[in-house]
């Protein structure tokens, strides 16, 4: 089942591996992925001791629920889920930038503000801004898709200055970035919630731009709750949220944000739990539908089971 030198699946027509932060991602024949989606999880471009149970199964099926939610803005990679960890689609070839849509002063943006930055990536911002507030109209703040180590916040301006991608690749990224947050803004408001930030990673198969990876999930994304937006807001109070960000706040709280010669605190058990009930909260919250937690023993022979055998019968 497993190569435990390589610490990976063994699949059909497998014919290449990498190990992401989140995801362990096989090359299946020529021009197909499968993308496992683990229980790890990262902060700080870290991936953190603690794994956390059905982590893996939220974050693979709200992805593949907002994927097929969205195909009417942009086609995109899935094809289909034969596991609730794992998916299967079209292999694209990366466009090595991610699109960072921001609809609020929240997270790295209010960071850098609040240090006295009025320019992020390019884009200039008012002075008076508070934490949480709404931002005129939704900006968007590239980072560089590092595959070790911290990305890069980059300006468009840079990116194509570098040649990284042609003026109407990125002209093209940029609206369908913005199109894609305008509809997980719609979807999320339809719930009660606020889509606040969120990030998108895109391709290209056979020239045609593809949405790829997850997109709207905690892992990617930041949802404040709308009900109690407002007045948290005039209180100055912190949002209640459906994020990753509270695990970030515990390790900047407890002294690690992922720089040189810090130690990742030990995380309870309880913290565990409360970090894998927050996911699965999410799932029920964004999607309106109730979770169907799937077995975790023997995890991993649950998915080489469903996958090669879905393997079998495609093309």
């Amino acid at each position: 089942m497993e190569n435990k030198a390589q610490g990976h699946f063994n699949f059909k027509n497998q014919t290449a591996f990498y190990r992401g932060k989140v995801r362990d991602v096989y090359s299946i024949g020529a021009d197909r992925l499968l993308m496992v989606t683990s229980d790890r999880i990262s902060a700080f471009d870290v991936i953190l001791p603690r794994t956390i149970p059905f982590k893996g199964q939220v974050l693979n099926q709200i992805a593949a629920y907002f994927l097929n939610k969205t195909r009417d803005v942009i086609p995109n990679w899935l094809i289909d889920t034969p596991d609730p960890n794992a998916a299967y689609g079209y292999k694209c070839t990366p466009i090595p930038i991610e699109m960072v849509v921001r609809g609020y002063v929240a997270g790295h943006l209010w960071r850098e503000y609040k240090a006295g930055k009025r320019e992020v990536c390019g884009v200039l911002l008012p002075e008076g801004l508070k934490e949480n507030d709404r931002l005129p109209t939704p900006i968007i703040t590239p980072t560089t898709k590092a595959s070790e180590g911290h990305d890069e916040d980059i300006s468009v301006a840079k990116i194509l200055e570098l040649g990284v991608v042609s003026p109407d690749i990125m002209n093209q990224l940029c609206q369908k970035a913005l199109a894609l947050f305008d509809r997980g803004t719609q979807m999320a408001k339809e719930k009660g919630l606020i889509l606040v930030d969120t990030k998108y990673e895109f391709g290209l198969l056979d020239g045609q731009i593809m949405l790829m990876d997850e997109i709207h999930t905690p892992d990617s994304s930041r949802y404040f709750y709308a009900n109690t937006y407002q007045e948290l807001l005039e209180k100055g109070l912190p949002q209640k949220q459906l994020s990753k960000e509270f695990v970030r706040e515990w390790l900047i709280a407890n002294g690690f944000q992922g720089k040189e010669g810090q130690e990742v605190p030990n995380i309870s058990d309880e913290f565990v739990t409360e970090i894998s009930n927050r996911y699965i909260l999410l799932y029920e919250e964004i999607t309106g539908q109730k979770f169907q937690k799937e077995p975790q023993e023997n995890l991993e022979q649950r998915i080489f089971n469903h996958v090669n055998q879905y393997l079998e019968n495609v093309d």
